[in-house]
């Protein structure tokens, strides 16, 4: 049963009320607002709801109106995959290809979408925070649990934010004066904000793993989301922090309340929220997350018109973003997440016809996608890959049903093994890379294995300019740790995170893919949206913008 985040009435006329004082600095009528307190006592339900509303925030910052979020841009700027112009279409004023080039500006869609959604979960949690501080919502049971968690769920915009955009202005208050414009943090000041909120809600947050703390910031989750703040401390303040990346994933790992899944494909089915595996995930539910904004379309963005006929869907699919047929070039041919993660070869129609192309120079021949790509500027139906990880449902609408797990187990296993990696033993890293890998290799299982001593050689990524215009050969071989990098992108492929790892890695300003060669090391962050140092003269623009 999926986790919706649906107000009472109750609930939801309250919420109505703040909203509409949210300029306000006090609360102006005393008498309505203890008439609040004295007719309206929320209940179990009642609370979840309100406190679900901080949730909503999630959908659109994970995938964005229109898709251009969190998703697209750490995918399409990364050397996983890509959105070429196709013959359809997909051109939508250069941004795609801006990303994939690394010459976006401050006016893109994705900062904004970023920006926007992330200060929109943001104020969301520090207006019910408001409102239960203030006893406005008066909880009589597990008050101080429902504000740990509120503060969790706070701290992981702030870790979006901090990721993308590095120094942002800290709002943790809802009762702000009428004008208020908030001072801009550092980077460091952010990270530590972030620490300090998950640490300090950890005590008072529910170790349950139950279909009532699904989707939501219980122990686990923030336990998980604190080591993968952690894992990256070196990028985002300069300093390592391996050995409490290490202890937050010991402690979840020790927990025994999450487990690696038997098939890796189990984590991305259409009915997934049930996996073992997630440790937080967003939920999506194609009948009630069915717009632009917070619905998950990855099926109508992947896939060719034609690709309806072979899932029988009520719409038509778009044919857009694909893989990168290099990054694809990496995987062992015997992996099973080669051939489970990704729509290949001759197409056909959900009774077993060969599907044709309709479109462009691929109309009237057989629809096979093959693993080559001209670049970023042209393409034909059949060129790349499609990403196919998330189980497409047959019959499925424009919104699909599958949850996104933003934190999963082999992500924890994952994280101390990297970290392990960088610290000196690679033996231990070996051996959790290796439980992770035996899932994909149960036709070959001696590949499963993985030494201490391949892990610190470099990446089997062939890169460099592979285009029609070009070619060049710089290969990935002088990538430190490059075999781990190749790791995670086979396990995590799809997940939208590989812009974060190659950053990690020293690979994201350095490296040439497809039609992309480096553009300036400032391109490991966002620009803030003009719009918003148009507003507020106390934020400053990332170096380079």
């Amino acid at each position: 049963m999926k986790t919706r985040y649906i107000l009472s009435t109750g609930i939801m006329a309250l919420v109505v009320l703040i909203i509409s004082l949210a300029s306000c600095t006090k609360l102006k009528d005393e008498n309505y607002s203890a008439f609040i307190q004295n007719k309206f006592t929320p209940n179990t339900s009642d609370v979840a709801a309100l406190v679900g509303a901080g949730y909503t925030y999630w959908r659109p910052l994970m995938l964005g109106r229109s898709n251009n979020s969190i998703f697209r841009t750490n995918e399409i700027s990364s050397d996983e995959a890509v959105i070429p112009a196709r013959p359809n279409g997909w051109v939508d004023n250069g941004i795609y290809r801006r990303m994939h080039e690394h010459r976006w500006t401050s006016d893109e869609d994705n900062s904004y979408q970023i920006w926007n959604n992330a200060y929109g979960g943001i104020t969301s949690c520090n207006r019910v925070l408001y409102q239960i501080q203030s006893n406005l919502i008066p909880i009589s049971t597990g008050k101080d649990a429902t504000i740990a968690e509120l503060r969790a769920l706070r701290a992981s915009y702030y870790y979006a934010l901090c990721d993308f955009f590095g120094g942002v202005p800290i709002v943790d208050k809802f009762d702000v004066p009428s004008g208020f414009l908030p001072q801009q943090s550092t980077r460091a000041q952010v990270y530590a904000f972030i620490v300090k909120e998950l640490t300090e809600s950890l005590p008072n947050l529910s170790k349950a793993n139950t279909q009532a703390t699904y989707g939501k910031f219980n122990y686990w989750a923030a336990t998980a989301l604190l080591a993968k703040v952690y894992l990256n401390a070196n990028v985002y303040i300069g300093t390592p922090a391996y050995a409490q990346c290490i202890a937050a994933c010991n402690e979840i790992i020790a927990s025994n309340v999450y487990t690696l899944e038997a098939n890796q494909k189990t984590i991305f089915l259409d009915a997934n929220e049930g996996s073992r595996e997630t440790i937080f995930a967003i939920p999506f539910d194609e009948k009630f997350t069915t717009d632009g904004g917070d619905a998950f379309t990855l099926h109508m963005e992947t896939l060719q018109p034609e690709n309806q006929a072979t899932y029988n869907f009520k719409n038509s699919p778009w044919g857009g973003i694909c893989a990168t047929p290099q990054f694809v070039s990496t995987f062992d041919p015997e992996d099973n997440r080669l051939k489970d993660n990704y729509v290949q070869g001759q197409q056909y129609t959900a009774s077993g016809a060969v599907l044709l192309g309709t479109i462009g120079a691929s109309n009237g021949k057989p629809l096979i996608y093959i693993n080559e790509l001209p670049g970023v500027d042209q393409s034909d139906e059949v060129h790349g890959f499609r990403l196919g990880k998330f189980e497409f449902k047959p019959g499925a609408l424009v919104g699909m049903n599958n949850d996104f797990p933003l934190l999963r187990y082999a992500d924890v296993l994952m994280m101390k093994a990297e970290c392990l990696l960088r610290t000196g033993d690679a033996a231990g890293a070996a051996a959790l890379v290796t439980q992770v890998r035996q899932r994909s290799f149960l036709n070959n299982p001696s590949k499963a294995t993985v030494t201490g001593s391949q892990l610190l050689q470099g990446s089997v990524y062939n890169y460099g300019l592979r285009n029609h215009l070009t070619s060049t050969v710089e290969g990935g071989a002088d990538i430190q740790y490059g075999r781990f990098l190749d790791e995670l992108g086979w396990e995590f492929n799809t997940e939208g995170r590989r812009r974060q790892d190659m950053i990690r890695f020293g690979v994201f300003t350095k490296k040439s893919w497809l039609s992309h060669s480096p553009n300036g090391d400032y391109r490991t962050l966002l620009p803030i949206p003009r719009a918003e140092l148009a507003k507020n003269p106390n934020i400053k623009q990332n170096p380079g913008y």
